[in-house]
C-alpha cells in the first residue's frame, strides 16, 4: 500500500443499523479512509437490483462512532456502490470495496440472491477490487469478533495485491464457537441449493397468500468447498467473476442447426 491512505468504500444489504456493517466499518478504518453507504431498511435476497422506476434519495446519517462520514440511501445494495462512486465520491475512485457482515452465510448459489454479493460484484464490474464478508449467524446481536483479524488480512492482501478484472471475493465465516477458526480456505462455490416450497395461508378476509419457504440441501461431497469449509470451522474465500457465460458449451451450441 502507498503512504497515502486507500479510500474504502463500505456498504451491506442488512441495512445501515446492523451491527455487521458497524464492525467492517471500524475494522477498515484501520486500512485507509472509509465512506459508508448503506441502504436504509433491510434488502436481503435483493441480488443485483438496481433501482430504475423510482427516484433514489440518500442523506447522511450519524450510525458511527470515530467521526465515519456516512450516507443512507432508499437504493439497493448495488445502488448503494453506483451512488458511492459516481455521486459521492465523484473523481476519487475507491481503491476497494467491502460489503457486509452479512447477518448469514452467502455460500453456493447464495450468491446470485445476496445483496451483499451483488454490491461487491456490481463494484467488481466497475474495475474495483471487492470483498463480500457474511457470517453464518442471522442473530441480529450475533458474535462477530472472531472475524476482525482474518477480515483486516484478507483486505490487505487485496489493497496490495489487486484482483484480476470484474472478479470479487466472497468471504463467508462459521458462527462464532468455542473452538478457534482453523484458518483459511480458498474454495470453489458448492454444488448446493435450497429446495424451496410455498405456504399457502389465508388472510382476514379469506384470501390466499404465500410465503416462501425451503431447506437448503448440499449436493457437493468435496472438500475443497465454501460449504466444507464452513462446516469445518475455516473461513472460505471463493474469487467470483462477473462472466457467466459456460464455456465449455460454446463449441457444442456451435455445432447445433438452428
Amino acid at each position: 500500500m502507498s503512504e497515502k491512505k486507500p479510500i474504502i468504500l463500505v456498504t451491506n444489504d442488512d441495512d445501515i443499523t446492523a451491527k455487521g456493517i458497524s464492525v467492517l466499518a471500524q475494522a477498515m478504518q484501520e486500512l485507509g479512509e472509509v465512506i459508508v453507504i448503506a441502504p436504509d431498511r433491510p434488502q436481503s435476497g435483493q441480488g443485483h437490483a438496481i433501482t430504475i422506476n423510482n427516484p433514489v434519495r440518500i442523506r447522511k446519517a450519524r450510525f458511527f462512532k470515530d467521526a465515519i462520514v456516512a450516507y443512507e440511501t432508499t437504493g439497493t445494495p448495488a445502488d448503494c456502490v453506483k451512488m458511492g462512486k459516481h455521486l459521492i465520491l465523484k473523481d476519487r475512485k475507491p481503491d476497494l470495496v467491502v460489503s457486509g457482515i452479512n447477518h448469514g452465510s452467502n455460500t453456493a448459489i447464495s450468491i446470485l440472491y445476496s445483496g451483499t454479493m451483488s454490491a461487491a460484484m456490481e463494484a467488481a464490474i466497475e474495475g474495483i477490487p471487492a470483498i463480500g464478508f457474511s457470517l453464518a449467524d442471522y442473530h441480529p446481536e450475533a458474535d462477530f469478533s472472531h472475524t476482525v483479524e482474518s477480515i483486516k488480512a484478507i483486505a490487505r492482501q487485496v489493497l496490495e495485491k489487486g484482483l484480476p478484472k470484474h472478479v470479487a471475493l466472497n468471504v463467508n465465516f462459521p458462527a462464532k464457537s468455542e473452538e478457534p477458526l482453523k484458518g483459511i480456505r480458498v474454495c470453489r462455490q458448492a454444488d448446493a441449493r435450497y429446495l424451496e416450497s410455498f405456504q399457502q395461508r389465508e388472510d382476514p378476509y379469506g384470501r390466499p397468500y404465500y410465503w416462501l419457504d425451503g431447506d437448503f440441501v448440499n449436493f457437493d461431497e468435496g472438500t475443497d468447498t465454501d460449504e466444507w469449509a464452513l462446516l469445518n470451522n475455516y473461513v472460505s474465500v471463493v474469487p467470483c467473476k462477473c462472466d457467466l457465460t459456460a464455456y465449455s458449451t460454446l463449441e457444442d451450441l456451435k455445432s447445433w442447426e438452428f
